[in-house]
């Protein structure tokens, strides 16, 4: 019976003095150790428990090295192989390793280039689980690329990210512009089992119709004027991975049958081609609008949208989730001060509260360019409000058309009573947001609001506010 502690290796020669000697310097370097003498009793074991490492012979009689390989890789994928070669063989040592092996050895060899070759492959192995762990206690919002957020929303879209990731059915996503739709995709397709293969994006609104096609099945030399060559298309080259489809409803209704019909038989046809050729694709498609309302506007055909609207995802907007501007501010900085060799530690009270009160109708894409542009321009370790773009720091008038003042002579204490009423009226009520914006911690705010009985004052003017919203008040 194997040692669960330590790491499981398997030797496949179809000599004995070779098996013997591999045997020995595995089990010296405190590794348990299996034999096979053939390529079908190694493919036996393999299926019948989990290696950590296999050396096998490039040439054994029947099945051989190659076919091992494949074994390893279908049923223990993270298994490392080692292939061992005479040196009349190494180019077919060399196609091994472009099929998925480590490494290989040349007979004859010596003990310290076995010992080398299989640390190499221990150490590839720890390292990989260290990152796998390292990841794994990340929080959520650091394990998405550039998908940032801590609100509720968001660790709500994260979960179903990785359910999704795991499902080969088609995926909607829907969200304003900004929201980060290519990036929700391109998440769901890097946890998937496709996240070796490809990944295609096909942005549907910049193809003209007459080039829509050809783009996307692909088209035989000769199929109109100027196709002088055979050419795949965009669902050729994700064959076997993701095809991201960019506004769909953007591409119009004949093609959007063809793509239905690519859904439903798993087969497509090149133009000028009646041979069709099996895909295996899974379609994630993204849209700007309520994809109910495309339908009934005729802008999408209903049975596509059933086929795409299998598992489907709505994006938030940023305006609904503003506990995520602060920390995407401190991700783009990051991020932007790599790109452009600045040095940038944050913002200013002033700027964050600016940054925070702005309703941001262009999503997190429009808050990344304010960013970066402030990181470019600002001159020392903090942003500041003459950093900011002039429609994020002019004042604005108040709903009602005029400018909203304290009156002359008002007392210090009343200005900031004001101050605090007004910048909760805008957060909705939102404490956490309004200290924020105000630049305190959350508890100086209910001291203040305790101090001043602003809190049932902000109470009043919400009553107030709904009463007039009433008709008939």
């Amino acid at each position: 019976m194997s040692d669960p502690g330590r790491p499981q290796a398997l030797v496949v020669d179809d000599e004995e003095a070779i098996r013997d000697l591999l045997g020995e310097i595995l089990d010296g370097m405190g590794l348990g150790v299996d034999r096979a003498s053939s390529g079908e009793q190694a493919m036996e074991k393999i299926r019948g428990q989990s290696y950590d490492l296999v050396l096998t012979d490039f040439r054994l009689p029947g099945v051989d090295g190659l076919a091992v390989l494949e074994t390893v890789r279908t049923i223990s994928p993270e298994a490392g192989v080692i292939v061992i070669t005479g040196f009349g063989s190494i180019a077919g040592a060399v196609e091994a390793m472009k099929r998925g092996a480590f490494d290989y050895l040349t007979k004859p060899f010596s003990v310290d280039a076995v010992e080398v070759v299989v640390r190499k492959v221990l150490e590839f192995q720890r390292l990989r689980e260290e990152n796998r762990s390292l990841r794994a206690q990340l929080a959520p919002s650091q394990r998405y690329e550039d998908l940032v957020g801590k609100s509720e929303a968001m660790q709500q879209l994260f979960e179903l990210i990785e359910t999704m990731a795991q499902s080969r059915a088609t995926v909607l996503v829907s969200g304003e512009s900004g929201t980060g739709k290519e990036l929700v995709a391109r998440a769901i397709h890097r946890r998937s089992p496709r996240r070796n293969a490809p990944f295609v994006r096909v942005n549907c609104a910049a193809l003209p119709g007459t080039l829509f096609e050809s783009e996307l099945f692909g088209h035989e030399k000769g199929a109109f004027t100027g196709a002088i060559r055979q050419n795949p298309g965009r669902f050729e080259l994700a064959h076997g991975g993701t095809l991201l489809l960019d506004e769909i409803s953007e591409i119009g209704s004949p093609a959007q049958a063809k793509i239905l019909r690519v859904l439903q038989e798993r087969e497509f046809e090149r133009l000028g081609s009646g041979q069709p050729i099996p895909v295996d694709v899974r379609i994630i498609a993204t849209t700007n609008h309520d994809p109910r309302a495309l339908v009934q506007e005729g802008k999408l055909r209903l049975d596509l949208f059933y086929r795409l609207n299998v598992l489907s995802l709505q994006l938030p907007a940023l305006r609904t989730r503003k506990e995520d501007v602060s920390p995407l501010v401190q991700h783009f900085i990051r991020k932007h001060n790599r790109e452009n060799s600045r040095s940038v530690q944050g913002c200013t009270p002033e700027a964050l509260g600016k940054l925070l009160a702005y309703d941001w109708p262009g999503n997190v894409r429009e808050l990344e360019n304010v960013v970066e542009r402030a990181v470019i321009v600002c001159p020392g370790s903090e942003l500041r409000l003459e950093d900011l773009p002039l429609d994020l720091t002019e004042s604005r008038p108040a709903p009602g058309g005029a400018p909203r003042s304290s009156p002359a002579g008002s007392s210090l204490e009343d200005l900031e009573r004001e101050t605090i009423l007004r910048t909760l009226e805008s957060c909705g009520g939102n404490r956490t947001l309004a200290a924020q914006i105000l630049g305190i911690n959350s508890r100086t705010l209910r001291n203040k609001l305790h101090q001043y009985g602003a809190m049932g004052a902000f109470k009043r003017r919400a009553l107030e506010r709904r009463e007039k919203a009433i008709p008939g008040n």
